[in-house]
Order: C-alpha cells, then sequence, then structure tokens
C-alpha cells in the first residue's frame, strides 16, 4: 500500500469517526414519548376497578371548562413542552415556539417536519372526560386534567387524525396503526384510573377486548 493510499484511508477513518462522533452527541435527548403507561395487566386489573355507568350528558360542556395550555416553564406552555418532547432535533425559538424538528405520529405512522401539521391529542378527551364524571369537578382539576404531563394523557399527533378521533372512546376509534392498538388502551385505562373516571359498557367492552391481544 502507498503512502499516499495510506493517509487517504486514514483521513476518511478519521472523518467517518468525526461524523459518528457529532450524530451521536447532536442526537435528540427528548424521549420522544408520551409518559409509559401501565402494563397490560395492570391495565386489565385498572379497567376492573372503575366505575360502569352511562355516559353523562354534555350540557353545560365546553373547551374553556378545562384551561389549558398552562405555563410550564419561562415562556413555554404544555403544548410547546409536548411538541418538545414527543419530537426529535426540535429546535425552539425564545418564545418556546418550535421552528424545526420531525414528529412521528403514532397515530397513524405519519412523519411531520412542521409543528403547525401536529396538534396535542388529549388521550381521553375533554368532552368525554366531562361526561364520565369531570363535570362536577373544579376548574383547577379540569385544568390539572388538561395539562397532565405526569400520565401518558398528552400526546403529538397529526393533526386531521386527532380531529376524526374527536371526542370519541375506543368503542368508537382507534388508531389505524393496529400495533399502537395495545399502547392505547393501557394509555386510556392509566388515565381514567388516576382521574377516577367512569366508563360505560361498550367502551368497558372494547377496552376489554383491545387488552386481551396485549
Amino acid at each position: 500500500m502507498s503512502a499516499v493510499y495510506a493517509r487517504r484511508i486514514s483521513g476518511l477513518a478519521a472523518a467517518a469517526a468525526l461524523t459518528a462522533t457529532t450524530l451521536l452527541t447532536s442526537a435528540p435527548t427528548a424521549q420522544a414519548a408520551p409518559p409509559t403507561p401501565v402494563s397490560a395487566a395492570t391495565a386489565r386489573t385498572y379497567l376492573g376497578q372503575l366505575t360502569v355507568r352511562a355516559e353523562g350528558s354534555s350540557s353545560g360542556y365546553s373547551r374553556d371548562m378545562f384551561p389549558h395550555w398552562s405555563t410550564v416553564s419561562g415562556s413555554c406552555n404544555t403544548r410547546e413542552t409536548v411538541l418538545k418532547r414527543d419530537g426529535s432535533g426540535v429546535v425552539t425559538d425564545s418564545s418556546c415556539a418550535a421552528t424545526s424538528g420531525s414528529w412521528f405520529s403514532e397515530y397513524d405512522g405519519a412523519t411531520w417536519s412542521a409543528a403547525s401539521d401536529v396538534d396535542i391529542d388529549h388521550m381521553v378527551p375533554l368532552a368525554e372526560a366531562w361526561r364520565s364524571g369531570a363535570n362536577s369537578w373544579t376548574t383547577s382539576q379540569r385544568q390539572a386534567f388538561a395539562n397532565d404531563l405526569t400520565r401518558p394523557q398528552l400526546i403529538a399527533v397529526t393533526d386531521n387524525v386527532n380531529q376524526a378521533k374527536g371526542d370519541k372512546d375506543p368503542a368508537e376509534w382507534v388508531p389505524s396503526r393496529t400495533s399502537y392498538r395495545c399502547t392505547y388502551a393501557r394509555m386510556w385505562v392509566h388515565v381514567k384510573h388516576h382521574w377516577n373516571l367512569s366508563v360505560d359498557s361498550a367502551e368497558k367492552s372494547a377496552l376489554q377486548s383491545q387488552l386481551s391481544g396485549c
């Protein structure tokens, strides 16, 4: 091997090592996912503990009854915090708005590069929560629910998919990605159990079926 060729190989190897190091150090540190829900076994136990009753009325409901998005820290509110948490390589400006990054939507498998294409879904929709017991909560409790970052209640997903879900429960709507349906059911039950919300009989039956396949 000539000295020139050896130096060229050595240089290429060094460049490759530098590139690998750069990629490693610049990789996003966000967990890119909501908090991990309880296991399927625990979710089945939790589901058995939930009160089963007919869904209540939507009378008196409005999204304003669930104040959001709350300030989390500095100029960052809950929506911006979830966008940064669930995205990859998210860059924000001085007002905490996401200016670049990518977001993988677990519901439909789409990837987006603009935050405007992403909604923050309330796993248990606000109207569903209202009909399941939140109508009797204080405004403070509803605000805590609508901005809950501790449970798997908030997730960044494709905006029109979130709009199609609306306020439907798992008997009426599940993600098109079948591989995510088990996780979705675990998340739903985890949130309802923590917040002591009821389920109707069709909802419970659907959840039992989804969890049985986990």
